[in-house]
């Protein structure tokens, strides 16, 4: 499952990031990195962007990015 697919609510733990270079660099520095944990706290109307929480701070995050993360 991905960042993408994960209800709202929910908290989830990140097992993998997909991707190469620049994209992949930029979800590492937004703090998105293997073992940390997520909740989805909405999805905006069109379902673009995520709004997320990831290490005490919210973020938001496309859904072509939040593809990009495997979570469990």
């Amino acid at each position: 499952m991905t960042l993408k697919e994960a209800k709202v609510g929910k908290t989830v733990k990140v097992l993998k990031l997909r991707g190469e270079g620049a994209v992949k660099r930029r979800i590492m520095d937004m703090g998105i990195t293997k073992g940390v944990e997520i909740y989805v706290r909405r999805v905006a109307p069109f379902g673009d962007p995520i709004e997320v929480t990831v290490r005490g701070y919210e973020l938001s995050i496309r859904k072509a990015d939040a593809e990009m993360v495997e979570v469990e």
